[in-house]
């Protein structure tokens, strides 16, 4: 670990105490010097640390920048060994995480982005990434008893732990969308894309890209035209090292459905927190638009629902729209 990483791993686990350089360079058992430039090199990364005389170095307690040592700081004993990298803009975190998984990279693979200029949503859809407003991440699956039948509950799962972080650092009431958006306040937050490679000879599934995107703040230029009817952020004013802590508590969510396939206890939660259960929508089919009523989740969270006519038909994929504004 360069010592510039290791500086920033103690000033992370040390947030608006002051550390000296004389203690820092003991601790790491490295020069002043080197302490003093790695100090350097990480303000200009823009990392907010303080340097006052005769007290030392402190990370300021109410920045909110991403870091490697700012997650990994969150994550619990069974994901400690993840390997995380964190960018300051890419493409696309699936991108990345699907072209390493290619190259053989293990499962617990984890990117995160602060932007992304080309940021993917479903059906080939783009997702707005702006800098400094948003947290960007993609985590690499390697499925050994999930059939390829099996993959939605990966997405459901998602959200659900997505619902599970953002409860842990903010009051906003937070809903699902299905079949993968999930809203507050009337506004579409966080939206997720799962992708995965299936085999060939047998349809097991190699490997599986769940990337997410969440507004945390709102855009400085404001969301563009097509989006700024629907879409929302979780604060109107910045917070105390959120977007780190967001993606770390997702990642302990997640994992402990995804190596428990907790059926009961995710679909549960699912089911609480949907936005459409009771609501009049539409089944998107294509061109067409067929209204319905979303009468039930079942236990692999497809949506049941009931046309006019009486009959039933369980959606396992594909888009609805709800027909009064979101919310209400």
């Amino acid at each position: 670990m360069a010592v510039k990483d290791e500086v920033l791993k103690l000033l992370e686990e040390n947030r608006d105490v002051f550390l000296s350089g004389e203690k820092i360079a003991e601790d790491l058992k490295v020069s002043r010097n080197a302490v003093w430039k790695a100090i350097k090199d990480l303000q200009k990364k823009g990392y907010p640390i303080e340097a006052v005389n005769n007290k030392g170095y402190a990370l300021s307690k109410e920045s909110d920048i991403l870091s490697v040592q700012g997650i990994e700081k969150y994550l619990e004993d069974a994901n400690k060994d993840f390997q995380v990298e964190v960018y300051k803009e890419v493409e696309s975190t699936n991108t990345l995480v699907y072209k390493a998984a290619g190259m053989g990279a293990g499962e617990g693979y984890l990117v995160v982005s602060e932007s992304q200029t080309k940021g993917k949503g479903r059906k080939g859809k783009s997702f707005f990434s702006p800098e400094d407003s948003g947290v960007y991440f993609s985590l690499l699956l390697r499925p050994e008893n999930y059939t390829k039948e099996e993959a939605p509950m990966l997405t459901t799962m998602a959200a659900v732990a997505m619902c599970d972080a953002i409860d842990r650092i903010a009051e906003n009431q937070v809903k699902i969308k299905w079949v993968n958006d999930l809203f507050s306040e009337g506004k579409k937050i966080s939206g997720i894309l799962t992708e995965a490679s299936v085999g060939l000879e047998d349809d097991s599934m190699t490997f599986v890209v769940v990337g997410i995107g969440t507004n945390v703040y709102f855009p400085k230029e404001g969301f563009p035209e097509e989006v700024k009817d629907v879409a929302g952020a979780l604060f109107k004013e910045r917070k105390e090292d959120v977007k780190n802590r967001l993606v770390a508590y997702f990642v302990n969510a997640f994992m402990k459905y995804y190596r428990g396939k907790d059926r009961e206890g995710y679909t549960a939660k699912y089911r609480e927190k949907s936005l459409v259960l009771g609501q009049e929508i539409d089944v998107l089919k294509g061109t067409e638009r067929i209204g319905a009523r979303a009468i039930d989740i079942d236990e692999n969270c497809g949506l049941l629902v009931r046309y006019p006519d009486g009959t039933e038909e369980v959606l396992n994929s594909g888009e609805i729209s709800i027909r009064f504004k979101e919310g209400r």
